[in-house]
């Protein structure tokens, strides 16, 4: 009878290791997936990460620090922005400005999130939003809406989504380096049309999360509004002005879808 108990504790054990390693192998099935999703996304970023290092290099940031800047500022339109702006010695305050402005919209995107990532802890969250960008966002948004379409909970995995967004900074961290080492040798990268990567990628996101004319009504209205912005008023105020409009036309929109 005294062999009973110990017997008992080493099944619960062993149950307890057998449970942990199922959910091991579902995490890395869910990470493993989300690279998988990341990859079409990177066909895009890759090109367009060799530009903004080229165009760093040119503008005299060194290889060590063109990767310091992506790391840190993972966000490229706004990386794009502060080459443009760049001088030596830098206007430091005009470009954190500009900067803020351009990232502004990560505001609506941690928004949009919000609801998806409430169960998880601090610690969890902060690198989760700290690799947001705009693709890792919206192939994690989009996966988590399909998983909550199909009554999956949680909605929101967040191995699916650091397998996705990892791989996006990674690319983006190391082939900018690449391109800043590059640069010099390869002289005006835009003649090769690596530009039309960033427009490519965005409607393929896009693509997938389409739903019909009627909900991508806030899309066009933000669309015509950032691009008027753009061409009547200088600086990159086109961003927050397609931000706001495609958010006040979601709302007098609501209603209606």
């Amino acid at each position: 009878m005294a062999a009973r108990p110990a017997e008992s504790e080493a099944m619960s054990v062993s149950e307890i290791a057998l449970a942990e390693g199922k959910a091991a192998n579902r995490r890395g099935a869910e990470f493993r997936r989300g690279l998988a999703a990341a990859t079409p996304v990177l066909l895009g970023v890759v090109p367009y990460a060799l530009v903004l290092g080229a165009q760093a290099a040119q503008r005299g940031l060194s290889v060590l620090e063109v990767p310091l800047m992506t790391g840190l500022n993972f966000a490229g339109g706004s990386e794009f922005a502060a080459i443009q702006l760049w001088t030596s010695p830098p206007h430091v305050l005009l470009i954190a400005a500009i900067t803020l402005l351009v990232n502004s919209r990560h505001f609506l995107m941690g928004a949009a999130l919000a609801p998806f990532i409430r169960h998880l802890p601090k610690r969890q969250v902060f690198p989760a939003l700290f690799l947001m960008c705009d693709e890792s966002w919206a192939v994690g948004l989009a996966d988590a809406q399909r998983r909550a379409t199909a009554g999956t909970r949680p909605a929101f995995s967040l191995p699916f989504y650091l397998g996705a967004s990892l791989a996006v900074y990674l690319a983006w961290v190391a082939f900018t380096t690449c391109g800043a080492a590059l640069g010099p040798v390869l002289g005006d990268v835009e003649t090769y049309g690596f530009a039309m990567a960033f427009p490519a990628v965005f409607l393929g996101l896009l693509r997938g999360m389409w739903k019909g004319f009627a909900a991508a009504r806030p899309w066009l209205v933000s669309l015509v509004a950032a691009a008027l912005t753009y061409l009547l008023v200088p600086g990159a105020w086109y961003v927050a002005a397609g931000a706001l409009s495609g958010l006040v036309a979601a709302w007098f929109l609501a209603g209606e879808t």
